[in-house]
């Protein structure tokens, strides 16, 4: 059986030396390819639709154009790209800002070599990787929606459980027996009841909540 090609993978960073590290772990797994690097986010949005990265590993705190501006761009442009942010910092307005702009990750950059290539295979298949951290700081942000505001059907809350296990919306609609356009239906009134923007977000909601079992 022919193996799947390589992840596709750009790095944004505006330290050389971080960009070059990253480089050098990205070559020691075979399923991963590096394919492009930036040095801030204006410079990550031109290259991404250049090169039609699968994943990009975001720094957040960045000259010309911060990491969460550019993840918002890259996800109108380049919709099928992931991005994953990697930053230094877990500050609240940093976590949620890169989750509402549409990042599917956050790691700190302690994290190990083997956690950072889970989460990237994790974002390709559209599945996030929260830090402990950063999970429970939009987990303590998520305090201020009321449990008893949520109410949600019961295909909604098939979806939501579904949505906990990672699964994305082609795996969702198999298991459901729908179509893909019901479950995006049925996602996107997921996330207005629960007060968030982005899948990840509304995965920690219901866990904080335990609105699934």
């Amino acid at each position: 059986m022919e193996a799947n090609p390589p992840i596709r993978v750009m790095l944004v960073d505006d330290h050389t030396v971080v960009r070059s590290g990253l480089s050098a772990f990205l070559m020691a797994y075979d399923d991963l390819e590096l394919v492009g690097e930036a040095g801030n986010g204006e410079e990550a949005v031109r290259k991404c639709e250049q090169l039609c990265p699968d994943v990009i590993l975001m720094d957040l705190v960045m000259p010309v154009m911060d990491g969460a501006s550019a993840t918002r761009e890259i996800r109108k442009k380049c919709p099928s790209t992931q991005v994953i942010a990697l930053t230094s910092f877990k500050e609240q307005e940093l976590v949620q800002g890169a989750v509402q702009a549409g990042a599917i990750g956050y790691l700190l950059k302690n994290v190990s070599a083997d956690e950072l290539a889970k989460a990237i295979r994790s974002a390709k298949a559209g599945r996030p990787t929260l830090s402990s951290e950063a999970a429970q700081v939009l987990i303590q942000a998520s305090r201020e929606t009321p449990t008893s505001t949520i109410e949600l059907t019961v295909r909604e809350q098939e979806v939501l459980e579904l949505l906990v296990e990672g699964l994305n919306n082609n795996q969702i609609a198999e298991q459901l027996v729908i179509s893909r356009s019901t479950v995006k239906f049925h996602v996107s009134s997921i996330l207005s009841k629960l007060g968030v923007s982005s899948r990840t977000e509304a995965v920690a909601q219901a866990l904080k909540n335990h609105l699934v079992g």
